[in-house]
C-alpha cells in the first residue's frame, strides 16, 4: 500500500507539475515537519506554484483546520501560492483509490 504522499506525487506528476516533498522527517525526535507548518509537497507548473497537504479522506476537515489557523497562511497566499489539500481514500467498489482536492488559495 502507497502513502497518501506518493499518491499525491503520483497524481501531481501526471498532472504535468515538477513535485517534490518538502516534509522532513526528525529521527532524533521522531516528527515529522511541514514546510510553514502545513505543507508536505511543493510543486510547479508553468506560472503556477502549488502547496499541497496530503492524507486519508477521514482526516480532511483536521488538515482545513490546521491550514487555516496557520499564522503562515496569510504569507502564503499573498505570495501567490495555491494551497490544496488532497484526501485520499480507497473505493470500495472499484477498489481504486480517489482522491477529493479541497481548494484553500
Amino acid at each position: 500500500m502507497s502513502s497518501p504522499t506518493v499518491r499525491s506525487l503520483t497524481k501531481l506528476r501526471k498532472d504535468g507539475y515538477v513535485a517534490e516533498v518538502v516534509e522532513k522527517f526528525n529521527s532524533f525526535t521522531k516528527t515529522r515537519k511541514d514546510l510553514w507548518g502545513i505543507i508536505d509537497i511543493l510543486a510547479i507548473r508553468r506560472d503556477e506554484v502549488l502547496g499541497v497537504q496530503t492524507t486519508s479522506a477521514d482526516h480532511i476537515a483536521h488538515r482545513v483546520k490546521k491550514i487555516a489557523d496557520s499564522e503562515h497562511i496569510g504569507a502564503i497566499r499573498e505570495a501567490g501560492i495555491r494551497v490544496v489539500v488532497h484526501g485520499w481514500r480507497k473505493n470500495p467498489k472499484t477498489k481504486r483509490w480517489e482522491v477529493r482536492e479541497v481548494d484553500l488559495s
